[in-house]
């Protein structure tokens, strides 16, 4: 049985374009991307919706700097694209002279300003790969052991782990210390998922983690222990239609969003009793 029910859940903002990505900027406002490479920036209370810049094919994950830029992948591109408040968008990552990304589908900054970046691959081949951009772009392959469709990623509270979550082979969240931009240390499993697709991770301030899934129509949550219960599930797929990421925003960070590949809409639940670990917004100069 989940944690809690649908009864707090709703539609957050409507008549997006199938978000896959949803994200809280550093000016509070949350993010979203489009199919048709919208990318989305709403205001909280007033659920003000801005269609604010437009790249090429589907934005996926994304993520911010201090600044307030948008660093969002973009298979399309085979880019992480970096889009300024203004909405002017350019190629930030493709990768580098020995390797280019493939499906860049989630990043994730550390303290530092080191972008890590889940490469997936193609569905099922086994080729994903995980990057990291330091700032000004320069790119390094730090990981091929997480080859099975990388998809989300999230750096720890405590910025000494990059936690993965791996699609295929088997379902699974996964992590490995890292350390200036590389990784310092072997994978480990931190839970398996089975009969699942996880997709998107979000910290909670009590050291649990969130574990949103393009299927089933679920959010998991992982206990610090490695214990694994169900947050919310819909089997009618209408409030959580393919819950391919999720956030916390607003007061305190007690809100959290989730993006709907599957459906037109940002969901949100004021009353979950948790609050997220909050993010990194580094300087990249």
């Amino acid at each position: 049985m989940p944690l809690i029910g649908l009864k707090d859940a709703e539609v957050f903002v409507d008549g997006l374009d199938h978000p896959e990505g949803v994200a809280l900027g550093p000016d509070g406002r949350i993010y979203a991307g489009g199919e048709d490479g919208q990318l989305y920036r709403i205001e909280i209370q007033s659920r003000q919706v801005e269609h604010f810049a437009t790249t090429k094919g589907l934005n996926l994950g994304m993520a911010h700097d201090a600044a307030g830029n948008t660093y969002v992948c973009n298979p399309g591109n085979g880019a992480v694209m970096k889009v300024t408040a203004q909405g002017e968008a350019s190629a930030y990552s493709q990768g580098n002279q020995h390797r280019r990304m493939v499906t860049p589908n989630y990043p994730a900054f550390d303290t530092q300003g080191h972008l890590y970046v889940c490469d997936s691959g193609q569905w099922k081949a086994d080729n994903g790969c995980i990057w990291s951009v330091a700032p000004g772009g320069e790119t390094t392959l730090v990981d091929t052991d997480c080859c099975q469709f990388p998809n989300g990623c999230a750096v720890s509270s405590d910025n000494q782990f990059l936690y993965v979550a791996m699609s295929l082979n088997p379902p699974r969240v996964v992590r490995f210390p890292i350390e200036k931009g590389r990784k310092s240390g072997p994978v480990e499993t931190v839970a398996e998922l089975p009969r699942t697709v996880p997709d998107g991770l979000a910290f909670c301030d009590d050291g649990s983690l969130l574990v949103s899934c393009y299927r089933p129509d679920t959010i998991f949550r992982i206990l610090p222990g490695g214990e694994v219960t169900v947050l919310m599930d819909d089997y009618e797929g209408t409030l959580l239609g393919a819950p391919t990421n999720v956030c916390f925003g607003g007061p305190e960070l007690s809100i959290l969003f989730w993006a709907n590949l599957g459906r037109w809409h940002i969901g949100l639940n004021e009353r979950t009793g948790l609050r997220g670990a909050g993010v990194f917004y580094p300087e990249i100069e």
